[in-house]
């Protein structure tokens, strides 16, 4: 019990999810006759709910897999695992099987808002006790709680994106060298890559800011002003993939890191996002558009390059809005001159 308690201490004193999630496994991992503990990303594709393997041991080591879940050829269809499958179906607390001689596995979905969005999933070599399922099930409901607050705390409160604070953290392991690699290791660093060339595959940083907003607010009133941002917000999620990152910096401000795609996908991903917003009849207020600014993440600051996607981004809204500009074009053309930026004064 004394080592459960201690990785329980050890466990709320984390103030990152992958660093939680890789807590809890480890809770598990100590318990008598456990063989292997992993954390399963859930997700839909074409209607059907998959699963995929999101951290787990290898090799002595905790890994946890980066790459589109879509796209992993480690997913499986829940729908082949009966067990788990109406444990989801019956919003049961966790589901419990035998996988073969010597080995039982009992899955606990993450429940976030009537959404299974992962599931602890522990096997042993022995049949699962009333004691034992009563330990792991608390040990999760600690887990899922604690990864509520975090999860409270990093997210806005009136889109649900993630907040301004949690950039620099984000931005810095989506710069990490393997990142986009299976399995990631959780100590990678971060990037010095210098890709470049039009097919190079890159990692892109944008920011988006909503046209003539303060009209908006000042026309309908705040209120349809807070629906605008709900549903611009909706359709970032929408245009992107769940590996990229989304932020809402404060005001009609978002930011999007794209991840491991090439120049010309950049233009055409962040491009199909402004026609899908120009698209949208917004209730009440009809058209809305959005003006984009994106750039490189590969070489400076966090502040740099957020300091460079603005300079396209308001190069945009003053040169007729509803468009998208990269900042590497519009230096190259002439039409932008380069900041030198110490992270505290911008210098022209």
């Amino acid at each position: 019990m004394k080592p459960i308690l201690q990785n329980l201490v050890e466990m709320t004193g984390h103030r990152d999810h992958l660093r939680l999630e890789v807590s809890v496994l480890s809770t598990l991992q100590v318990l008598s006759s456990i063989v292997q503990v992993r954390s399963l990303e859930v997700f839909t594709k074409d209607g059907e709910t998959f699963m995929r393997p999101r951290t787990w041991m290898e090799n002595g080591q905790w890994v946890s897999a980066e790459a589109e879940a879509a796209t992993d050829r480690h997913s499986q269809a829940i729908a082949q695992i009966p067990s788990l499958h109406e444990c989801i179906q019956s919003n049961s607390a966790h589901a419990i099987a035998t996988l073969g001689k010597g080995r039982y596995c009992m899955w606990l979905p993450l429940w976030v808002q009537d959404k299974v969005t992962s599931c602890l999933e522990v096997v042993q070599s022995r049949p699962f006790s009333s004691q034992k399922i009563d330990i792991i099930t608390s040990v999760f409901h600690v887990y899922k709680n604690y990864q509520s607050l975090l999860d409270y705390s990093e997210r806005d409160a009136l889109t649900g994106l993630f907040n301004r604070k949690t950039f620099d953290e984000q931005f810095s392991r989506f710069t990490a060298p393997d990142a986009y690699e299976r399995p990631q290791a959780l100590s990678a660093g971060p990037d010095n890559d210098d890709a470049s060339g039009p097919d190079a595959t890159n990692q892109w940083l944008a920011v988006v800011d909503i046209d003539h907003f303060k009209q908006v607010n000042d026309r309908f009133g705040h209120l349809y002003g807070d629906e605008v941002l709900i549903l611009v917000a909706n359709i970032l999620r929408t245009s992107f993939r769940n590996h990229d990152r989304i932020f809402r910096f404060g005001g009609e401000e978002f930011v999007v890191l794209l991840r491991s795609t090439s120049l010309s996908t950049a233009h055409k991903v962040f491009n199909r996002f402004r026609k899908n917003v120009e698209d949208y009849y917004f209730p009440q207020v009809g058209q809305v558009t959005v003006s984009v600014g994106f750039v490189s993440t590969t070489q400076g600051s966090p502040v740099e390059i957020l300091g460079q996607a603005d300079q396209a981004l308001y190069f945009a809204k003053e040169n007729g809005r509803n468009q998208v500009r990269y900042y590497a074009d519009l230096i190259a053309e002439g039409r932008l001159q380069a900041k030198v930026s110490n992270d505290d004064v911008e210098l022209f």
